[in-house]
């Protein structure tokens, strides 16, 4: 697309003009300002991550796909969210009824303060786990360390052969 497009966002008559529409936003930053409460995921693997970086609570709307695995540990294994519009929300609309209470339901319900303790908690565990001598390191670490065993295993048996 050249830089002079305007490509059709679907968007209704006028809603550009009351709101602020942006086509590309830094989604890190964007979530790990203190005036986000929370974060509408369609819970795609990236989008996913980035909400347990931030440590954000999730109303979780999958659509098809890996989105509809993620949503459900980020609601039933993570304990950082809900799911809106269960079922098929391909085709069917969900009501701004569910939305405000999926909202709610993550920001100030009774269940909110303890999503928002554990999204803190998992954004700690990522963070630790990125660090040098973190789990991700040593995972790393310990796969190549594999690979080179069997490599040299595999050398060995061939020349024996």
């Amino acid at each position: 697309m050249d830089e002079g497009d305007d490509p059709d966002l679907g968007l209704p008559e006028g809603l550009e003009e009351r709101g602020k529409v942006v086509r590309w936003a830094p989604q890190e930053e964007v979530l790990g300002h203190v005036a986000v409460a929370c974060f509408v995921t369609h819970c795609g693997w990236n989008s996913t991550l980035e909400a347990i970086g931030a440590g954000k609570p999730v109303v979780a709307f999958p659509q098809w796909g890996d989105q509809v695995t993620d949503a459900k540990f980020l609601e039933e294994v993570f304990r950082v969210g809900v799911r809106m519009g269960r079922g098929d929300t391909w085709t069917k609309l969900v009501r701004r009824e569910e939305v405000e209470r999926c909202l709610r339901e993550v920001t100030v319900g009774p269940r909110a303060e303890e999503m928002k303790e554990n999204a803190a908690r998992w954004k700690r565990e990522a963070e630790a786990a990125v660090k040098p001598g973190g789990s991700s390191e040593r995972n790393v670490r310990e796969f190549v360390e594999e690979v080179k065993k069997r490599s040299v295993r595999r050398k060995t048996k061939t020349a024996t052969l």
